[in-house]
């Protein structure tokens, strides 16, 4: 089933690699590379889940958390730095330990789909694609 996807990453390669995969297994994904631009897709799009790198070029990527949470929106942390890099308010999300192999994104993506409500597909009617909020 097709998701929109939100990816926060600063790093491009490893927010390029996540979006090819995602793409080619079905998904509209939305990169944004810092708080403002994540904010900017979570106003704009219908997010279905999100993967976030938890530091931002030094910002924490907490304040999108927060969005993401309150809008019940399920999402992971992705982050070399382990559970401690990761507020304490958001442990329990999982976490993408970096670096990570692909089938390691695949099982991260699976166990936030699993955490939607069953509901017909809204986005089948789309062409998937990916849109680069840079």
């Amino acid at each position: 089933m097709s998701r929109n996807v939100l990816v926060v990453e600063d790093e491009s390669m490893i927010a390029m690699l996540v979006e090819d995969r995602l793409v080619d297994s079905g998904h509209t994904v939305f990169v944004a590379p810092n708080v403002q631009k994540a904010m900017e897709v979570l106003r704009d799009h219908a997010i279905d889940m999100a993967l976030l790198d938890v530091n931002l070029a030094g910002t924490p990527s907490t304040p999108v958390a927060y969005e993401l949470e309150a809008r019940g929106i399920p999402f992971m942390i992705a982050t070399g730095y382990g559970a401690q890099g990761i507020d304490e308010a958001f442990r329990d999300r999982g976490c993408l330990q970096k670096p990570f192999r692909m089938s390691d994104l695949d099982h991260a993506i699976q166990q936030l789909e699993r955490q939607l409500p069953d509901r017909v597909d809204q986005v089948s009617a789309r062409t998937t694609s990916s849109m680069r909020m840079m």
